[in-house]
């Protein structure tokens, strides 16, 4: 799925996007956040995507998420 999604900077400031569009991957998500179905996303936002593009931003996101450190500071120390 990584071969999907594409970082170019000189494509959305360098923003991830669907590999072979000019499609982010955050608006990608925002669709799903909201709730639209797959195949309405294709046929009403972006007809050039593939349900499998759909996914791989997904996956992408997920992978941010997990590789993303996190750090918990003490409340009140």
């Amino acid at each position: 799925m990584k071969e999907r999604i594409a970082i170019d900077p000189n494509i959305h400031f360098g923003k991830p996007c669907v590999a072979g569009t000019r499609i982010p991957v955050q608006n990608v998500l925002e669709l799903v956040r909201d709730g639209i179905p797959f195949d309405k996303i294709i046929q009403d936002y972006y007809p050039d995507l593939l349900i499998e593009d759909i996914r791989a931003s997904i996956q992408y996101a997920i992978d941010v998420v997990t590789a993303e450190e996190i750090h918990i500071a003490a409340v009140g120390a």
